[in-house]
């Protein structure tokens, strides 16, 4: 399985959640149309089983499930790939353990040039972030637009940006340079399908602006 191109990726708002929250909340947001889930969870309870079941509901919907950090767990049951950061191991490891057919994205924060370096290592995508304030990751870095721009220069990879984006502010990513828009908070705080339905229409706003 391919990563997408463009449009929604969601990531799993675990705490305090039961299995079965997390996975009916994720079947919404893929019945919106989120195009990419990746298991987040920084608390886990029974991760290879709540992984697991996500894998499933993913392959029904044909969408990639990724692995957020964990290679071997990602290995173990199968998923399509691993997200992985600079302190995760390395894109090496991630290629031999998981195969060529494997997903693999790294988070570049705000670096053009760990982006380029992830790229001729072979990554399938680069996550750029946080954009805005994120209670998710409160203390990381900002990064700027601009180096979402650069990104689109400089990259043939897609680019995927995280951190804060709500439907009121995801465009001003996507004009810049973004393909992807990954999402916690904005879209499991809220009811999954219709906010996965309302950043959906950002992408296609602006394509439809490409196009004229």
């Amino acid at each position: 399985m391919n990563f997408p191109s463009n449009g929604l990726y969601a990531i799993t708002q675990t705490e305090h959640k039961s299995l079965d929250t997390v996975v009916n909340e994720v079947e919404s947001a893929l019945k919106g149309g989120a195009v990419v889930v990746q298991y987040r969870d920084k608390q886990p309870q029974d991760a290879e089983l709540l992984a697991s079941r996500l894998l499933k509901l993913c392959q029904q919907y044909k969408v990639p499930l990724l692995i957020n950090d964990d290679v071997d767990l990602a290995a173990r049951i199968g998923a399509d790939g691993v997200h992985i950061g600079r302190d995760d191991g390395s894109i090496e490891r991630a290629r031999q353990r998981l195969g060529q057919q494997a997903i693999i994205g790294v988070s570049c924060y705000d670096s053009i040039d760990y982006a380029l370096e992830a790229q001729s290592q072979g990554v399938n995508y680069v996550a750029f972030g946080r954009f805005f304030p994120s209670s998710s990751k409160p203390l990381a870095k900002p990064a700027s637009l601009e180096t979402l721009s650069l990104a689109k220069q400089e990259l043939s990879i897609p680019i995927v940006a995280i951190g804060g984006i709500l439907p009121e502010n995801g465009s001003l990513l996507l004009k810049a340079g973004a393909d992807v828009l990954a999402v916690i908070g904005g879209l499991f705080n809220e009811q999954p399908e219709q906010a996965a339905r309302e950043y959906q229409s950002l992408f296609e706003r602006v394509k439809l602006k490409s196009v004229q």
